[in-house]
Formats: C-alpha cells, sequence, structure tokens
C-alpha cells in the first residue's frame, strides 16, 4: 500500500500537483489535515494535538476522516512521528511520500529527517520518501541499490547520515571508489549520467537527494 502523508508545514514548498491525486490514500497530520479536507481530499487517517486548528477545523477534519486520532498531550514524538508510528503499526505500507516535511522551522525539519535514525524504523527505512518542490530524499540500508532519475531534478546527491563503510558510486558524474566515513558529510551536486544510477555500502545509513534549483 502506498500513503501520501501532508504535514502542517508551508504548502510554498509543497508540489501543487499533488491534491489533483484525490483517489490516493491520505493521512494528514495536523493541520495538513485541514488543507486536505479544504481541497476535496477525504484522509483514511488525520492524526495529531491540532494545536493550531481551531476547534471548528478540528470537528471538520475529524467528519470528514475515516479514521480520526486525536492526541491533545505532548509526548516525546512529534506529530509526524506519530503518523508514521501509527501507519507502520496499523497498516501494511510498502511506500510513504512525506510531503510538508521541509521549509521554515530548522528544528523542524532535523526531527523530520533525523527520526529514521531511531531503531524503531530501521525495518521501514528504505519505504519513506520526503518530497517538496525542490528535493525528493530516500534513505537506504547497506546492499547494493539502483536509482531511477527523475527528470524534474538536475542534480544528484549522497548524504552518509552515520558512519558509512564502503561506499561506491561506480556510474554517476563523479564517480567514487570505495570509501569509508567516519561521520555525516554531504556529497552534493553529482548528477546521474543515464536514467539510472547504482550505489552500493557496506554499514550504516544513507540518504540520497534528488533535487533541482
Amino acid at each position: 500500500m502506498k500513503v501520501n502523508v501532508l504535514t502542517g508545514g508551508p504548502l510554498a514548498c509543497v508540489p501543487q500537483s499533488i491534491f489533483e491525486q484525490k483517489d490516493e490514500r491520505w493521512c494528514g497530520v495536523d493541520y495538513g489535515a485541514v488543507e486536505l479536507i479544504d481541497r476535496g481530499i477525504s484522509p483514511m487517517l488525520s492524526i495529531g494535538d491540532f494545536d493550531t486548528a481551531t476547534n471548528e477545523e478540528r470537528l471538520q477534519v475529524e467528519e470528514h476522516s475515516y479514521q480520526f486520532v486525536y492526541r491533545p498531550l505532548k509526548d516525546d514524538i512529534t506529530d509526524t512521528e506519530l503518523a508514521l508510528r501509527y501507519l507502520f503499526a496499523h497498516y501494511s505500507v510498502d511506500q510513504l511520500n512525506l510531503y510538508g516535511a521541509t521549509g521554515a522551522r530548522m528544528d523542524q525539519l532535523l526531527a523530520n529527517l533525523f527520526f529514521i535514525l531511531k531503531p524503531e524504523y530501521q525495518e521501514q527505512v528504505e519505504r519513506i520518501t520526503v518530497i517538496d518542490r525542490w528535493n525528493e530524499m530516500r534513505f537506504f540500508k547497506p546492499g547494493h541499490h539502483q536509482l531511477k532519475r527523475d527528470s524534474q531534478m538536475k542534480y544528484l546527491a549522497f548524504i552518509p547520515l552515520t558512519a558509512v563503510e564502503g561506499l561506491v558510486l561506480p556510474d554517476e558524474k563523479y564517480q567514487l571508489q570505495r570509501t569509508d566515513f567516519d561521520f555525516p558529510v554531504a556529497l552534493s551536486s553529482n548528477e546521474f549520467v543515464g536514467e539510472k544510477a547504482t550505489f552500493s555500502f557496506e554499514r550504516g545509513i544513507l540518504m540520497t537527494v534528488q533535487s533541482c534549483d
């Protein structure tokens, strides 16, 4: 099952074409649920503390969602992480596209990237894609992998989020022989040579970013 998740991040950073995907499965997180309903999309799940919504908006979300989870009390996770934890626990999700997770507050951006390193998400790492108007971010565990080029994107980056061993980039514009990284670093501004790019590594968690200006 593929699920699209819209958080309450800035809509200016969200590809507006996503709102045409009305027949797909959606999860609205906090004010993201309000935005979905305003555009005629009934989420299969709406979840969060809804502290940025009015009481009337929250009641409207509850009425128009197939499932509604209201968490008014703060705890140790963000609303976005609460949504992902709930989706992976209660639905058979094999692909999750996360929108609205970038832009504006830096602390929220980092929270929406770093949660992937928690042990509880290690089985789901490669199912999650973070998407905004300029970037498509994916996460990988050790092994041999292949990326398909997004025709709207020009650049390709490889970013070790942890120590990474044995990274090899064999067929990108800027190739890399087997290299170890002891700390996070951004190998930015690489590019596809053809329609696909392959890479491999032996230990750690790696993020890839396809991006455009």
